[in-house]
């Protein structure tokens, strides 16, 4: 708690210290894309086998979970089982996330909706993906 505490204070002196304006109210298409990019980030840090790499000094391997996705648990190590709960865990992670991209969204809106806009899109891949190997598989009946 104190890290995140600690790391979202710097983004608020950022933003502070550059003097952006906070919108008087959340446009609804900024939720809903902020929404989509942060369940996307979320699970692609915490879950995806691609990024297995970046958990892997605070987790234990215990197999495959879901179409590209790992199911890892945090070391029992001292210093490595709080991070690796975060790490492993797409809920923990999206508190983070989200922190993050609204902080970008104040200090670099252009850029950082283009990233999200592209999250978004992998999420609807990934979605189309889903959809299309379960009509596959209730066709062929596999």
């Amino acid at each position: 708690m104190a890290a995140f505490g600690a790391y979202t204070a710097a983004w608020t002196t950022v933003v502070r210290m550059r003097g952006r304006p906070l919108p008087d109210r959340p446009v609804p298409w900024d939720v809903a894309l902020t929404a989509v990019a942060t369940f996307r980030l979320s699970r692609l840090l915490s879950k995806a086998s691609v990024t297995s790499p970046l958990r892997a000094p605070f987790t234990t391997f215990h197999g495959s979970q879901g179409p590209a996705e790992l199911h890892e648990e945090a070391r029992d190590e001292d210093g490595k089982e709080t991070v690796g709960e975060l790490v492993t865990c797409p809920f923990c992670m999206s508190v983070w996330v989200v922190s993050s991209l609204t902080a970008g969204q104040l200090l670099w809106p252009r850029a950082t909706r283009t990233a999200m806009g592209a999250l978004a899109a992998l999420a609807g891949a990934d979605a189309l993906q889903l959809t299309y190997s379960a009509l596959v598989d209730r066709t062929t009946g596999e």
